[in-house]
């Protein structure tokens, strides 16, 4: 077998193996594409996975920033693997960056509707630090899940030398998300070089027609999915934890929506 019918073997198995990532992928490319334009879409496709790919890569030989851990080249004949990396892990980072900015911004325009701390609302640094919570809160049900792949259709992909005090996560890898997130946020915010808020609508529905907030329907879908793969897999306490976190993240969701449909003008910078 030639190196090229080899990659575009492993390639079509990523796709196969993995069609939840390449779905929720597909979205990023959907709801990005007008809110950021192709070229800045694909620039930060390749930018963000290559940020993503280098924490990954650092932190199995390092420690750093997410702790150590390892990958289990289980199915290393099966999809593609980037120097120790399998390559959807990766990517998953810049759909879930992407979502956690959109509500992000979403979550402060409505901030700025209400008139609550105005400068800084504003401030650039604001939208990158929400953002980057909002990236780490998926990951407080997206890893305990994954590591937990092989009683899904996921596999197990990954593991940690000490088991960890969540759910066999060690604190450090909230704050790796944490740390990569806030690089990846500010590399995605310099991309999308609008510092004006989108103009606020008149009702709930119309929402959709502010490009920027578009992401949010993919973090919802996101944290939907693994929410239900908990209890799919017989994990209850985890479950719980992982409603109660859609619950109140959807509450102050609404509660922006709210915010900005009740508004008569649209935000100034």
């Amino acid at each position: 077998m030639s190196e090229a019918v080899a990659f575009l073997h492993l390639l079509l198995g990523t796709v196969l193996l993995r069609p939840y990532v390449f779905l929720f992928l597909g979205c990023y490319l959907y709801f990005a594409r007008e809110h950021l334009g192709w070229p800045r879409t694909m620039v930060y496709l390749v930018v963000g996975y290559f940020l993503a790919w280098a924490s990954e890569l650092a932190s199995i030989h390092t420690g750093f920033p997410y702790g150590l851990y390892i990958y289990i080249p289980a199915t290393k004949n099966q999809e593609l693997w980037f120097f120790g990396v399998p390559f959807m892990d990766s990517l998953s980072y810049v759909f879930l960056t992407y979502a956690s900015y959109s509500l992000a911004r979403l979550w402060l325009a409505g901030w700025q509707a209400r008139a609550q701390h105005q400068a800084l609302a504003h401030h650039p640094l604001t939208t990158v630090v929400v953002g980057a919570v909002l990236f780490t809160l998926l990951d407080v049900v997206i890893d305990p899940l994954t590591l937990r792949g092989y009683r899904w259709f996921l596999g197990q992909i990954y593991g940690y030398p000490d088991y960890g005090i969540y759910f066999g996560i060690p604190l450090s890898n909230f704050g790796g998300w944490l740390i990569v997130g806030l690089v990846m946020l500010a590399v995605l915010q310099r991309l999308e070089n609008r510092p004006r808020q989108p103009e606020a609508v008149a009702v709930v529905a119309r929402l959709w027609a502010s490009p920027a907030y578009r992401g949010t329907v993919l973090y919802f879908g996101v944290l939907l999915f693994n929410v239900v793969m908990t209890f799919v897999i017989g994990e209850m306490i985890l479950g719980i934890i992982a409603v109660f976190l859609l619950l109140l993240l959807a509450g102050l969701t609404l509660a922006a929506m709210s915010a900005l449909t009740g508004r008569r003008q649209p935000a100034r910078s």
